[in-house]
């Protein structure tokens, strides 16, 4: 079995690199490993990795080490391969995923707790032919996410700015809800929404839970239905929705266990954040995937550990 880093050099301002090739010496050194490490030079270049390596043959082990989008690509890699597991290192700004696994995502930050560790299969959400592991989510939140890509470009603003430049332009100068069709397992409604998201596990945006009961081995998808509501109740449900309390607002927002949802619209490209990375599409379809990703962690650990029954 090959044990294959895969590094995001720009994560951490690459301040991480010699140490994630110390870790990889060490399983070397310690346990006699097949170990390699590759470093990511542009967007799409982890899926492009993976796929080869699992195309050839042979039993691989992969240890993504980045963020969130480093996360997403090796899982579009390698998702529905037998011959593939793979485990995350989190060097990245954003890790919402490992949040999932509770007080155990602490043990993520070293291979040593991984190597050996204990697979879990997961559902995975498929968006219009992209694989994601955690939420799906169309609306106000990804034109914000849209909108912090788009600032964080600049040189003069900082991560934290930019997000309050985007929550500003997007909640108080540019309507909240959007008129679409949207259709849970075939039965559809036509009206103004503020946002639906579709949620596999329960983290995204720095931590915000919108379906605390998500499950990502359960074999569905918790769909979370927010309708036209106005900014003064905005800043109300904000704060509830953060924390997987919609039901405090039940006139609003709705919660279903799902396979397909399918978003339509007749005005505008649909702004659509898949863990993280936005698209944009007048007709988007999120079900569950046929696919199933084999994940490994710590000992112990679980993906469901901080679900609410």
């Amino acid at each position: 079995m090959k044990h294959i880093f895969i590094i995001n050099p720009k994560a951490g301002k690459g301040s991480n690199i010699d140490r994630l090739y110390d870790m990889a010496d060490k399983l070397r050194s310690r346990h006699g490993l097949d170990v390699m490490c590759i470093l990511t030079q542009s967007r799409g270049h982890a899926t492009a990795i993976t796929r080869e390596f699992v195309e050839r043959g042979g039993e691989y082990r992969f240890y993504a080490c980045g963020g969130d989008g480093t996360i997403n690509e090796v899982v579009n890699g390698i998702a529905g391969y037998p011959n593939a597991a793979m485990t995350a290192i989190p060097i990245g700004t954003g890790n919402d995923f490992l949040k999932n696994f509770g007080p155990k995502e602490i043990l993520f930050s070293d291979a040593e707790n991984l190597f050996d560790g204990d697979e879990t299969e997961l559902d995975l959400i498929d968006c219009n032919g992209q694989l994601a592991l955690t939420i799906a989510c169309s609306g106000i939140d990804a034109r914000v996410a849209a909108d912090v890509h788009r600032y964080t470009a600049r040189p003069q603003l900082d991560g934290k700015t930019s997000y309050l430049v985007a929550v500003a332009r997007n909640v108080i100068f540019k309507e909240l809800c959007s008129h679409w069709t949207v259709s849970i397992d075939g039965e559809a409604k036509e009206a103004d929404y503020t946002l639906v998201a579709v949620c596999n596990g329960r983290y995204y945006g720095g931590g915000f839970m919108p379906v605390a009961e998500a499950s990502l081995t359960d074999g569905v998808l918790n769909t979370l239905v927010v309708d036209k509501i106005t900014r003064g109740l905005f800043a109300r449900f904000v704060g509830a929705y953060s924390k997987g309390n919609y039901h405090k607002f039940p006139k609003y927002a709705r919660c279903y266990q799902a396979k397909e949802i399918r978003i339509t619209s007749e005005k505008e490209d649909i702004p659509t954040c898949l863990d993280g990375e936005v698209s944009f599409s007048s007709d988007v379809t999120i079900r569950l995937s046929d696919k199933k990703l084999r994940f490994f962690g710590p000992k112990g650990s679980h993906p469901d550990a901080t679900c609410r029954r």
